[in-house]
């Protein structure tokens, strides 16, 4: 079912705070880990580990992103 522009943007998970903080952690698990290559120069962690990590940070109810690192590497940081 499609949802209406005011479904949208009421909608919880687009709020401007969520969006900012989602942004924030994007920003911060792409600097640390997605240009961390492994020996034979592919990337060491996925992107898709970092986007659902964000995604399950936000989801959550974090306001910040004060210790997303360690909760990345302690539930998705995963060399492949």
């Amino acid at each position: 079912m499609k949802k209406t522009t005011d479904e949208v943007v009421n909608d919880w998970r687009y709020s401007e705070q969520k969006l900012k903080v989602r942004q924030q952690a994007l920003f911060i698990l792409n600097s640390k880990y997605g240009k961390d290559l492994d020996q034979s120069r592919k990337s060491k962690y996925t992107s898709k580990s970092i986007y659902e990590c964000a995604h399950d940070w936000v989801s959550q109810g974090n306001v910040n992103c004060n210790g997303i690192t360690k909760y990345y590497e302690a539930y998705y940081a995963k060399s492949f």
